[in-house]
């Protein structure tokens, strides 16, 4: 079981790890974190979050992830031509809306996996509330003491909660990757189609749908309807077409909220949790203790745009062909 006591409690930092002992000591401390959050019954724990607001965020945060990707493209392409400033302002951008279940991804990892002395509730209540348990963490007083002045700490503190956010943001992108994997399946099961998105499942549900209509009304029966649409297929309406992506869109949205329930065992059976939480704890320490040049990498965000963007000339190739 991992504590989730904080080092303020302790009333003495002369035993908290300093510098890169401190990050030795969390790295060690991940596969544990994984064990105990991102396997079931904490992952289940974790999602009972998303009851609530987090079904109207979830398809939001579908649309914003496209800008978030441009937002990070652009951030690397200032800092390789030294534009640090500009580079920085946009990967400090929270594109994303922040959901319930996020957040509390974000209030654990600063309490289980770092020991930040981040009071229960505060970082969904105030959003500043990270910044300032990172800037009051007995294991980093040397480290911000190093900094220039006051207004360097703060910025630094900013920085590392961004982080923490990015990582947490990271799970929008799987929720959308697992929605896509399960509607390709679905596709392939009930359509025989490869349909890795709602767009491309939505024609398969309205044609599927104007059939069924179509032989319920058949004037000499449904028998004989079902073997004359057989032969000479219903078609489905551009209404119904748009109408089946809408509700497909509103069954994703449901369907991603929890789709970490899913996700997040196959991610750490598979290491992938594990790497992700060491990319962080890198890019933590390198803000702490080295030039702060390493921000977190949001792959996820990427693979995900490979799935919209199969879906979509998946989609185009179809109505060309039809």
């Amino acid at each position: 079981m991992i504590s989730s006591s904080n080092p303020s409690s302790k009333g003495d930092d002369t035993d908290v790890p300093k510098g890169n002992a401190y990050f030795a000591d969390r790295r060690a401390k991940v596969d544990g974190f994984v064990e105990h959050h991102f396997i079931s019954p904490g992952t289940l724990r974790l999602h009972s979050a998303a009851l609530g607001w987090d079904f109207l965020r979830a398809p939001i945060n579908v649309i914003l992830s496209p800008v978030l990707v441009l937002t990070r493209i652009a951030a690397i392409a200032c800092r390789r031509i030294r534009l640090r400033g500009i580079a920085n302002w946009l990967a400090g951008r929270r594109i994303l809306l922040p959901t319930a279940v996020s957040r509390r991804v974000e209030a654990l990892i600063a309490t289980d996996l770092l020991d930040l002395p981040l009071p229960q509730g505060a970082a969904a209540r105030d959003p500043g509330a990270l910044c300032r348990a990172v800037l009051a963490a007995p294991q980093f007083r040397e480290l911000i003491r190093k900094r220039a002045d006051a207004a360097e700490a703060q910025i630094l503190g900013q920085k590392i909660a961004d982080a923490l956010g990015d990582y947490a943001g990271t799970r929008s992108a799987v929720a959308e990757m697992t929605t896509g994997l399960v509607t390709l399946a679905v596709g392939a099961f009930v359509f025989q189609a490869l349909t890795p998105g709602m767009i491309s499942m939505a024609p398969g549900v309205a044609d599927a749908v104007a059939r069924t209509t179509a032989i319920a009304d058949f004037p000499m029966g449904q028998t004989i309807g079902g073997q004359w649409y057989g032969m000479f297929p219903a078609g489905a309406s551009p209404l119904l077409v748009a109408a089946s992506v809408a509700i497909l869109v509103m069954i994703g949205s449901v369907f991603a909220a929890f789709a970490g329930v899913l996700a997040d065992p196959v991610q750490s059976r598979l290491g992938i949790h594990r790497r992700r939480l060491l990319r962080l704890i890198d890019t933590l320490e390198v803000e702490l203790c080295g030039p702060g040049d390493k921000p977190f990498a949001v792959r996820e965000h990427y693979y995900a745009r490979l799935l919209d963007l199969w879906d979509v000339i998946g989609s185009a190739f179809r109505l060309f062909r039809n």
